[in-house]
C-alpha cells in the first residue's frame, strides 16, 4: 500500500464508532476505460475514476448508510454521522432485531496470466484496427466497431469488529459488431452481444478467439440477409450459450433472489412467481437441470472472495437434478427469511449499499455432445447470441429474440435463417430441457439493473448448448 493508502485505512477505522452493535465502511476505487474503432476511425478514448467510502450502522435493532466522496477526516465524520442518524431512525423499525453480519479478514485478486501492462496504448488500437478492419470485408456492411472496455476495481471493508477484507477485480469487455442492409433489410451481428467478457488480462481476449472472430462476424451478417425468415411452429430448440446466457439471467437468476421473492422489487422490476414454500421440492425443471451459484470460477465476471458484507464465497447449488434447493440471499436476506442462501450482498459502486444480486449463475454441463443434441431432433431450430428479450413483471412468461437461427432437419443443420425467436413459461420450459451438451462457455453479462436507487452491476453466467422440446418458435418481419 502507499502511503496515502495507508494513511485513508486509518481514517476509516478511526471513524468507525465502536459503541454500536456494528458499523463499517466499504471503500471503492473504480478505474475504467475504453477505446473504439468505428468504421474505420479511431474513436476518442475515455478514463474514469470513482472512489468513495459508505458507511453502515446498526444499533438497537436500527440500521443506517450513509456514502461520501470527501475522504477527509471532516467528510467521514459527517458521513458517519448521517449513518448513525438513520440507524437511531429505523430503531426498532426493522425486520430483524441485530445485524447478522460478520467481521471477516480476507484477501482476493483477480487471476491475471497476462497483465494489459504488455500492450502499449498503441498496440492495444492497433488490435482493434484490424478487427475493424476486417468486420468491413464485404460491400454490404454499413456499420461496424471493435471495442475494449476495462475495469480496475479495488476494494476494502473494515468493521468495528476487527474486519478487513481487501479486493482487486480486473473486468475486461471486448466486443465486436457489424450492420448489413440491403433495402429495407438490416441484419446485425456480434461477438456474442458484448458477453463474451470476463476477469483477467490480455487473455481474455483470447478465450472466445477475439482476434479471429471479426471475418466470421461479418460473413454471417451479410449471410443473414439472403437467408428466409425463421420457420413458425411448435418444434424443438437448441440454445448456444450465448443465447442461453439470457435464459439463464432473466427466468432463473432474477426469480432466485430472495429478497425479490420477499417483495423488495414489486416497485421496480417486479416481483418472482417462486414462493418460499418451493425450496426443497419445487420441480423448476427437468432432472437434467443443475444450476450453481460459484464467485469461485477463475476469469468468470462475478468471481470473488467475499461479497460487500465480507462473506466467504463458495460455490452452491440452487437447483439439483431440477429441484429448487436454495435462493440467491445475502446474510440480511438470510436473517429475515430463516433460509439458508448465499455469498451475494453485492453494491454496484460506492455510493449503493449491497443488496442480493447474481454473481456467477451457471448451468453445469452435461454428458452430450452437441452433435448428440443436434442428431435427436427430427425438425428444430438452433439459435445463436441474444438480441431481443421481454418478460413479465414475475419473471414467469417470456419471449426472447436472437441473432442468428440454424434449421435442423432430421439430425442435421441445414441452413440459417434470420429473426428467430422463441416463447414460453420459465418452469414449462425448463422442465421441457431434454438434452444438455458437455461443453462450458464462460460468459458475462454487463449491465444488469435492480434497486431503487437503480444499481447496474455485472454477473458472470455459463452453460453449455442446451436442447428443450415442444417450444413455441417464430420468425420476425420478413
Amino acid at each position: 500500500m502507499t502511503d496515502l493508502d495507508t494513511h485513508l485505512e486509518d481514517r476509516l477505522l478511526a471513524a468507525l464508532p465502536s459503541d454500536v452493535d456494528y458499523a463499517s465502511a466499504r471503500h471503492v476505487v473504480e478505474r475504467g476505460s475504453r477505446l473504439e474503432v468505428r468504421n474505420g476511425v479511431v474513436e476518442p478514448s475515455a478514463t474514469a475514476h470513482n472512489e468513495g467510502v459508505m458507511f453502515s450502522v446498526w444499533v438497537n435493532g436500527g440500521a443506517g448508510y450513509a456514502a461520501t466522496s470527501d475522504l477527509s477526516v471532516e467528510g467521514l465524520a459527517l458521513a458517519v454521522e448521517q449513518a448513525r442518524g438513520w440507524a437511531a431512525a429505523t430503531a426498532g423499525r426493522t425486520v430483524i432485531d441485530s445485524p447478522p453480519l460478520l467481521h471477516t479478514v480476507g484477501e482476493y485478486t483477480t487471476p491475471v496470466t497476462d497483465s494489459f501492462d504488455s500492450l502499449s496504448l498503441a498496440e492495444q488500437v492497433a488490435l482493434l484496427v484490424d478487427a475493424d478492419m476486417a468486420l468491413g470485408g464485404h460491400d454490404r456492411i454499413v456499420d461496424r466497431s471493435a471495442s475494449l472496455v476495462r475495469f480496475d476495481i479495488q476494494s476494502l471493508l473494515l468493521t468495528n469488529g476487527g474486519g478487513r477484507v481487501a479486493q482487486h477485480i480486473r473486468q475486461v469487455f471486448p466486443d465486436l459488431r457489424a450492420t448489413a442492409n440491403e433495402g429495407s433489410n438490416t441484419q446485425n451481428r456480434t461477438f456474442g452481444a458484448g458477453n463474451y467478457a470476463g476477469q483477467g488480462g490480455v487473455e481474455v481476449l483470447t478465450r472466445h478467439g477475439f482476434r479471429d472472430a471479426a471475418a466470421r462476424i461479418a460473413d454471417e451478417a451479410v449471410a443473414l440477409l439472403d437467408a428466409p425468415n425463421c420457420p413458425t411452429g411448435t418444434m424443438d430448440l437448441i440454445l448456444a450459450p450465448d443465447q442461453m446466457v439470457l435464459q439463464i439471467h432473466e427466468s432463473i437468476g432474477h426469480p432466485l433472489e430472495l429478497d425479490r421473492i420477499l417483495g423488495d422489487e414489486r416497485n421496480y422490476a417486479g416481483t418472482s412467481f417462486v414462493t418460499q414454500d418451493m425450496f426443497g421440492s419445487y420441480r423448476y425443471g427437468s432432472e437434467l437441470l443443475n444450476v450453481t451459484f460459484d464467485p469461485t470460477v477463475p476469469g468468470q465476471m462475478a468471481s470473488y472472495g467475499f461479497d460487500d458484507d465480507g462473506t466467504p464465497a463458495e460455490r452452491i447449488h440452487l437447483i439439483k437434478d431440477g429441484i429448487l434447493e436454495r435462493p440467491m440471499g445475502g446474510t440480511i436476506s438470510q436473517a429475515r427469511s430463516g433460509m439458508a442462501g448465499v455469498a451475494n450482498s453485492r453494491a454496484s459502486s460506492w455510493n449503493r449499499a449491497p443488496i442480493d444480486r447474481m454473481a456467477n449463475l451457471n448451468v453445469e454441463p452435461g454428458e452430450s455432445t452437441v452433435e448428440e443434441l443436434i442428431g435427436g431432433i427430427e425438425h428444430g431450430v438452433l439459435m445463436e447470441t441474444n438480441v431481443s428479450w421481454s418478460i413479465d413483471d414475475s419473471r414467469n412468461k417470456f419471449q426472447f429474440g436472437a441473432e442468428l437461427g440454424r434449421v435442423i432437419e432430421n439430425g442435421e443443420i441445414t441452413h440459417i435463417v434470420r429473426n428467430p425467436n422463441y416463447r414460453g413459461i420459465s418452469a414449462t420450459f425448463w422442465r421441457n430441457l431434454s438434452g444438455v451438451a458437455d461443453d462450458f462457455t464462460v460468459m458475462a453479462v454487463g449491465n444488469c439493473g435492480k434497486g431503487e436507487p437503480n444499481q447496474v452491476i455485472r454477473v458472470g453466467h455459463a452453460a453449455p448448448h442446451c436442447r428443450f422440446s415442444n417450444v413455441e418458435i417464430f420468425g420476425g418481419e420478413s
